[in-house]
């Protein structure tokens, strides 16, 4: 294994490996080169204006520049609108410019050989309240907190000044202090909004072009879901408190004022946000997840009487983040719309459910891939997340998982299965109609370029069922192999821990003689399996055990996933943040020149109201047209690739795979009993025997191994010798 080291860039053209380099266009470098900067330099400025914003002299500059645009068609709610949330939507406009000229061309461009360190694989806090976080996301929750300690000095300060010009009574001045207060935390709890949606928006565009997960972005939407909500309840908690000083608590709770903020809209926003955020709490969450699956759907109440609260100008502050996510929201449920078939369905002896799903060949995705699926025989409500164990390589038209079966849900799919295939013995027939599971998929989703091949040195840690997506990155890198595609890693070392010794079958779904039977030329591959609770072999280890259930599912018409969503097509993608966007230009225009203008509207929480169904009109009448027009293509495209391959590239069934010798072919496979992986020792030795690579550490397991892992990564690190790798902690596990 110390063969091979990292010599050669870090992520290889495919030309590159035939003799000869294709340069990238100098005009294409350099319009990609200028949208880069020019979106980094529109949201630096954004945030900098959101942080200077409690500046005396900065409020003036804002006073002077609604002034000045106060006689244009927008009027107020435009001109706040646009410097709020209009830098967000330039960005995203750009971002998709910036997709469709890369295209795949980010995949093989060459990056250094030189081991060095990056802010998002370096782990500084392993074990805390945030988790893993890495040198990057350090920064980012520094910036936040800075902010808000910044902000709330700022406003006492001038909090204090406004209350010394008036002449008040001690008990006066300190609810006037307090209610000033809560105010001040509201504004800062809406710039915080702004942020808040962005990271859910599981296909938007800004994740994808800052190559983002939906799994490492749901980790921020919670930080800042915390964040936001604290300050909203100090909002209203500062409201209560100087209220009840005054005497007037109940009576100020139930005003709704038409001109100004409506008080009884803001308590039910805020309700509706606390009986979000306290089922999302670690501690319930773990206990009652359908509990806090549930009660995030209030998620629209909060929204929508967010905007009947403060009217229609402060609500665009924050609108830009809760437009995108609108977009994505609707975009998912066009998706989730369409039934898809499954293929096959196997019931493997260590209690793990392998589901074969059908999609169209031009759906791309990544090895490290997630899907959202929902049985419809189980639940019309519960949609569970889970990594795909194939590669994109493996066959255009279809995707596998693997299920493990832990909790209720899960319990009633194997359940389901195993009643399939009790009524219909396995006699080579297919299922009759009624047996299907009829299924719905939301994805893929993942990183927009395959991270896992820009190392040529992989270190796969997995626990338990965690196995699952580096069944895709070994599949992938060997296909890869065989086709003579770009593929980086050489040398790959996977560490896997399992309780019992009936879960190492899983490992051998990859068959990798079959796929590549060359690759031990190319591939440096090693194993080290751990079985924890077993203190040696069972009696029966050299028996096959077989999958005790593989029924086949009828799917004479192809019904496969949907490319809607996901890493799908760019231009579409693109086609329809625009279109929308354009709507809700229109959509005001129309309200305020046919509607609001003429009738001379003034309610603040109407306009509020009016403001947030322009914004659901133009997703649905905008977007829902690029969406039709996107799924005609699709429908299009799909049947000419189908007409084209005539079946011959399609999923076929076939028996399952028995496992072979766990030392496949020239894989050093170690299997020890009784012990858990000591990672100072593995790591340690890859030290020694990789010398100054770069090192990618990728971790799909529980949260303690997840800890264990990027704290010996942290360690390695810090105590590393010009001679030793640096290692690049990645994490793939799915927590919301």
């Amino acid at each position: 294994m110390g063969d091979h080291s990292a010599h050669e860039p870090l992520l290889l053209r495919e030309d590159d490996r035939f003799g000869y380099v294709k340069k990238t266009s100098f005009w294409l470098s350099s319009v990609k080169w200028i949208l880069k900067v020019s979106m980094w330099v529109i949201f630096i400025a954004w945030a900098t204006f959101l942080f200077v914003y409690p500046l005396e002299s900065v409020t003036e500059l804002f006073d002077k520049w609604i002034e000045a645009t106060r006689g244009t068609v927008f009027g107020l709610t435009g001109s706040i609108f646009l410097l709020f949330s209009g830098p967000i939507l330039i960005i995203a406009f750009l971002a998709i410019i910036l997709l469709i000229i890369s295209g795949e061309e980010e995949l093989h461009e060459n990056t250094t050989r030189k081991a060095r360190f990056r802010l998002w694989t370096f782990p500084v806090i392993v074990d805390g309240p945030f988790g893993v976080v890495s040198a990057a996301e350090l920064i980012g929750i520094v910036l936040f907190s800075v902010y808000v300690i910044w902000a709330v000095t700022v406003y006492t300060i001038k909090n204090q000044k406004i209350i010394s010009s008036f002449d008040l009574h001690s008990k006066e001045k300190s609810a006037m202090m307090l209610e000033l207060t809560g105010l001040r935390f509201g504004l800062i709890g809406l710039f915080c909004l702004a942020f808040l949606f962005l990271p859910v928006a599981r296909g938007s565009v800004l994740l994808r072009v800052i190559d983002i997960p939906f799994e490492h972005a749901t980790r921020y939407h919670v930080w800042l879901g915390h964040l936001t909500l604290s300050l909203f309840t100090l909002h209203g908690l500062f409201y209560v408190i100087g209220w009840s000083m005054q005497g007037r608590l109940l009576e100020e709770l139930l005003q709704w004022k038409n001109i100004g903020i409506a008080n009884l809209a803001g308590v039910i926003s805020l309700s509706a946000g606390l009986l979000m955020w306290i089922p999302s709490l670690p501690s319930v969450r773990r206990i009652n997840f359908e509990l806090f699956f549930y009660s995030h759907q209030l998620y629209v109440v909060f929204v929508v009487f967010l905007a009947l609260h403060v009217g229609d100008f402060i609500f665009t502050m924050a609108a830009a983040g809760i437009f995108l996510f609108m977009l994505d929201r609707f975009l998912r449920f066009c998706q989730s719309r369409k039934t898809v078939d499954i293929l096959s369905a196997t019931c493997r002896p260590c209690g793990t459910v392998e589901l074969v799903v059908a999609k169209p060949a031009n759906l791309r995705y990544n090895a490290l891939g997630w899907i959202f699926i929902q049985a419809r025989e189980l639940s019309f409500l519960q949609w569970h997340p889970f990594s795909v164990s194939s590669s994109p390589l493996e066959g255009k038209n279809h995707l596998s998982v693997l299920i493990k079966v832990l909790g209720e849900w899960t319990s009633k799919l194997k359940g389901h299965i195993l009643n399939v295939s009790k009524d219909e013995p396995q006699t080579g027939l297919l299922l009759k109609p009624h047996s299907k599971i009829t299924a719905s998929v939301e994805g893929p989703y993942g990183h927009e370029s395959p991270y896992h091949l820009t190392y040529e040195n992989l270190i796969l840690v997995a626990g338990g069922i965690g196995i699952s997506p580096f069944l895709a990155i070994l599949s992938d890198i060997l296909h890869r192999i065989k086709d003579g595609k770009p593929c980086l890693p050489k040398n790959v070392l996977i560490v896997w821990a399992v309780k019992r010794s009936n879960e190492l079958s899983l490992l051998h779904t990859v068959d990798m003689e079959s796929i590549c039977p060359m690759y031990s030329d190319t591939l440096n591959l090693e194993i080290q399996t751990y079985v924890t609770r077993e203190s040696e072999p069972p009696l029966e280890e050299g028996k096959v055990q077989e999958s005790v259930n593989s029924p086949i599912f009828p799917a004479t018409k192809r019904c496969g996933m949907s490319v809607l969503v996901g890493t799908g097509n760019i231009v579409w993608s693109g086609i329809y943040v625009v279109a929308s966007t354009i709507g809700l230009v229109i959509s005001v225009i129309v309200l305020d020149v046919f509607y609001i203008n003429p009738f001379n509207i003034t309610y603040w929480w109407y306009k509020g109201l009016l403001f947030l169904a322009c914004m659901m009109a133009s997703v649905l009448i905008f977007g829902g047209l690029a969406v039709g027009l996107w799924h005609l293509w699709e429908r299009k495209t799909t049947a000419m690739e189908e007409s084209e391959e005539n079946e011959k590239n399609g999923y076929t069934h076939s028996e399952p795979v028995m496992p072979k010798d766990p030392c496949q072919g020239n894989a050093a496979n170690t299997i020890r009993y009784g012990q858990r992986p000591d990672f100072q020792e593995i790591f340690g030795t890859i030290s020694e025997r990789w010398g100054d690579v770069n090192v990618g550490v990728i971790v799909c397991g529980p949260p303690t191994l997840q800890v264990t892992v990027a704290k010996e990564c942290r360690t390695q690190n810090l105590r590393r010798r010009n001679n030793h790798p640096i290692f690049h902690f990645n994490s793939h596990s799915f927590d919301l």
